[in-house]
């Protein structure tokens, strides 16, 4: 089994969702028999979640069967997005919560969701295939991130030693099950017999904090929206005498809203931890030390326990020397096998052998931390999701007829486009196929969108439109 959860005294409750539903390490160990005893030979599922118990079951239930390899997705993923994966990779089964209505023969329905078998077709998974996640969990993009199982054992022993986990943690879970960071979450966790609580509650409705009071929350967990929402909601100001730990992924947090939560914690005798990773890498592969979270706000820290980072150079060279830039890489167990792009790709071993080219362009300073300065390659992180720029350019092109050139930071992506009568159709199609707010878009209208003599759009030069 993985993340060693035989170990963990059964009866104990390994998560509780603010429905008040609990599950037991027990359920996860039975859900997980019945799936082998049902499923005669590995096949892929998709499996659409919510943020609840009933997520966490069919999760971490497949996972420990090997039998079902899940494509984890959102159950709200939009329709042309959610079909265009359905086609591309032809699941057998598709387990979702109970309201969903499927076609095909229900399996088994526990936990809230429903298995059905939706085909015969079964084709050939690597042994060591253990689940698939979206690159671009926004734009739906069919490219998926191939997991192994060894992956997810070095990321619940990495994120527990390095954030000290224990077995009375009680983590407060607002990140989708389909994230990441999130998933990242349940593994480290239930690795040393901690409760998980899960909401998919609004961090604005007072349920959500009744919630997190009354079970005795003692981590936090957020991308730098998630602690914007929080500094707006006078957190400052709360009582939380449980509260021992905050940590922030997902992108690079504001300057001062990093340094304002990282005092706070300082001066309240609580910890706060700023990490760094990639979809790639099973979540996390950098972490700032609690001891240096003021002083070297920004950074994002030294690797992971059992992690090695490096620099290297335009000529591939290891850069040894600190305060030189060069794109960042990384090496580790957590690192993943490759991408899949069709389902033949499903087969494919591991292409990466634990090391990793991040794209980030990076420097350390004389104590061997790491300060990202930008990105290699075209895409952001909008509200702590990645999104794709030339995937919301092909987005503008399909649904609006127009081209588009996109560029921007981690604060907001900037569309540029030669039709003024388009403005609000291109801000609303992609407020609709990414799931984020209006106010990370900003469109403005060009004369034309500048190009080479070979027809590339010169990004560098749009500014001077």
């Amino acid at each position: 089994m993985i993340l060693q959860i035989q170990n963990i005294d059964p009866q104990r409750i390994a998560a509780i969702d603010s429905n008040g539903d609990k599950l037991t390490y027990a359920d996860i160990t039975l859900l997980s028999q019945q799936i082998s005893t049902n499923i005669q030979e590995r096949a892929l599922c998709f499996l659409l979640v919510e943020n609840n118990v009933g997520g966490i079951a069919w999760t971490m239930s497949m996972l420990e069967s090997q039998q079902l390899v899940p494509l984890i997705l959102n159950v709200k993923t939009e329709d042309s997005l959610y079909k265009q994966l359905v086609d591309t990779y032809q699941p057998t089964y598709i387990c979702a919560p109970s309201y969903v209505t499927l076609q095909g023969e229900v399996i088994d329905s526990q936990f809230g969701y429903q298995l059905y078998k939706i085909s015969n077709n079964h084709c050939f998974l690597h042994p060591e295939l253990s689940h698939l996640l979206p690159t671009s969990g926004s734009t739906g993009s069919p490219k998926l991130v191939r997991h192994q199982y060894e992956n997810i054992e070095a990321a619940g022993l990495n994120i527990s030693t390095f954030f000290e986990l224990k077995p009375t943690d009680r983590p407060l879970m607002v990140l989708p099950l389909y994230y990441t960071m999130g998933l990242s979450m349940v593994f480290s966790h239930l690795r040393v017999g901690a409760t998980v609580l899960i909401t998919g509650l609004s961090m604005t409705d007072s349920n959500f904090w009744k919630f997190l009071k009354e079970q005795h929350a003692t981590s936090f967990t957020g991308v730098p929206y998630s602690f914007q929402v929080l500094n707006l909601m006078r957190f400052f100001r709360m009582d939380l005498p449980d509260m021992e730990l905050l940590t922030q992924g997902g992108g690079k947090m504001p300057t001062d809203l990093n340094r304002k939560f990282a005092e706070y914690c300082r001066d309240n005798g609580k910890r706060w931890i700023a990490t760094y990773g990639q979809s790639e890498c099973t979540a996390r592969m950098a972490y700032l030390p609690a001891k240096w979270a003021v002083d070297k706000v920004g950074s994002i820290g030294i690797a992971v326990p059992n992690g090695e980072l490096s620099l290297i150079d335009t000529e591939g060279k290891t850069i040894t020397t600190s305060n030189t830039e060069g794109e960042m890489c990384y090496r580790g167990k957590n690192v993943t096998m490759g991408y899949a792009r069709e389902q033949a790709d499903l087969a494919l071993g591991d292409e990466r052998n634990g090391y990793i080219r991040t794209g980030d362009l990076a420097y350390f300073d004389e104590d061997g931390c790491y300060y990202i300065v930008g990105r290699m390659g075209r895409f952001l992180k909008l509200f702590g999701m990645r999104v794709g720029l030339d995937e919301c350019e092909q987005i503008v092109h399909t649904e609006c007829g127009i081209e588009c050139a996109c560029v921007g930071t981690d604060e907001k992506m900037i569309v540029y486009i030669t039709h003024a009568d388009k403005q609000s159709e291109v801000k609303d199609v992609l407020v609709q196929k990414t799931h984020i707010v209006a106010t990370s878009f900003e469109i403005r209208i060009i004369p034309e969108i500048p190009k080479n003599e070979a027809g590339k759009k010169l990004y560098s030069k749009l500014d001077n439109q």
